[in-house]
């Protein structure tokens, strides 16, 4: 998402540089390839419009003083607005009282049921939450066995009453939370092919029975601005407390994520990003524009990072690096933590200039990683702990034991003696270990 605009942005700031002073004349070029940019990513006319005039007018109105290079001073310029358009602030969820209920609607196909399932792994996950999936899409074929496999993926209690009222699942669902002190209710209702009053009017008897603390519209990324029109229908109707924008990581242009707070005022809380039950990322105005400039997103990096590798683990290997006891086992333990992150490239493409150094468009076979660990599993304690008396015989036990090639293991072995010796001359130099 946003990397073809990022890049259109990136290319007409670079013709400001070398320019001594920022004036009318230097900067027309560079405002007309960014309006061209905003539009082409399906961004809505007007608010590309108000976009460009207002870094027209505050780059005109600014001095370039000391240090500070013309490109520099337009390219904080841009991001400042870009934050302004995106919402300014992070909008949290609301996760303080108990229980909690939390409402999604919004048109069939936009990834609701699964969005469902994403949100009660998220609050499990950072806020030590006991959430109850509740199945009140009763039209849709499938929907509640979908909902109820979401749950057995997570091991997370589903409340679901077959095809009865689902005014009445609701009701039924609130009482259930309270008896087994769940603390997080998060229903799941029925969507349809457009917004129709059938639809607004079991979302509105819902909504005033069990008087959600928020209530969620899941958007299509891909919709495009049709996206506007969907959020101002459900908001008139039920006063929206933000958006999800889902299938992020897709073959989107992203306009409606620059378009949906800037029109509506709704704010957007998530977006997802990959299509696993982990796959949803708080959604960080700041983070994103300086993803759109190719500034990258080390504290989105850092965060998945600390939530997702074990502390004792990556302390302990740290300390074994730094003696130069790390072995082959504490190697197939990295890959094993590196390996829940997810995939890296989605890791690599929030590094600061990922597009220009091309990370974006890298691919990394996670089959790759796998016969790695097929290799190091099919070694024996002492193997991995003294890769030394890995000699011949030993090499074709090994194998044949994980389906790889001699050739792979001699060249995993020396890769992985590589590593250490980077790591001696890191530790012999003075040089931070970078843990």
């Amino acid at each position: 998402m946003f990397e073809y605009m990022g890049d259109r942005i990136n290319e007409a700031i670079k013709n400001i540089r070398n320019m001594g002073r920022i004036n009318e004349s230097n900067i027309g070029d560079a405002i007309r390839e960014i309006r061209m940019a905003l539009l082409e990513a399906d961004v809505n006319y007007e608010v590309a419009k108000e976009f460009v005039n207002n870094i027209k007018e505050k780059a005109l109105g600014e001095e370039v003083e000391g240090k500070l290079k013309p490109e520099e001073l337009f390219i904080k310029i841009v991001k400042d607005e870009l934050i302004s358009l995106l919402g300014s602030d992070y909008v949290s969820l609301e996760v303080t009282k108990k229980p909690a209920v939390l409402m999604l609607c919004g048109l069939q196909g936009g990834g609701k049921t699964t969005t469902a399932g994403k949100l009660a792994n998220y609050l499990r996950k950072k806020h030590n939450r006991k959430p109850l999936l509740v199945a009140c899409d009763i039209y849709r074929p499938a929907a509640i066995d979908q909902l109820k496999e979401v749950g057995k993926q997570l091991n997370v209690p589903v409340y679901e009453e077959g095809k009865n009222n689902p005014v009445e699942i609701a009701k039924n669902a609130l009482n259930f939370a309270k008896d087994n002190d769940l603390d997080y209710i998060i229903i799941d209702t029925a969507g349809r092919l457009h917004i129709d009053d059938e639809l607004m009017d079991e979302l509105e008897s819902i909504s005033e029975f069990v008087n959600p603390d928020e209530t969620i519209l899941i958007v299509d990324a891909m919709m495009g601005q049709d996206a506007i029109n969907v959020i101002k229908g459900f908001n008139d109707k039920l006063s929206l407390t933000g958006c999800i924008l889902t299938k992020m990581d897709g073959d989107t242009k992203g306009g409606v994520a620059l378009t949906v707070r800037h029109l509506t005022n709704v704010p957007i809380k998530f977006v997802g990003d990959s299509e696993k039950l982990d796959g949803l990322s708080e959604f960080y105005p700041e983070r994103m524009a300086e993803r759109i400039l190719d500034m990258g997103d080390i504290l989105s990096i850092a965060e998945k990072v600390e939530s997702t590798i074990d502390k004792d683990f990556a302390e302990s290997a740290a300390r074994k690096m730094r003696k130069g006891k790390f072995d082959l086992e504490d190697f197939l333990g990295s890959i094993k933590q590196i390996r829940k992150l997810g995939p890296l490239e989605n890791i690599l493409k929030m590094l600061p200039q990922a597009r220009q150094m091309g990370l974006s468009n890298v691919n990394i076979d996670p089959k790759q990683m796998a016969h790695v660990e097929a290799i190091i599993l099919s070694m024996t304690k002492e193997e991995r702990r003294n890769p030394d008396i890995l000699k011949a015989q030993r090499k074709i036990r090994i194998a044949k034991g994980s389906g790889r090639s001699v050739e792979e293991i001699n060249r995993l072995l020396k890769q992985f003696e590589q590593m250490k010796t980077m790591m001696k001359q890191m530790k012999n130099s003075g040089g931070k270990l970078p843990f």
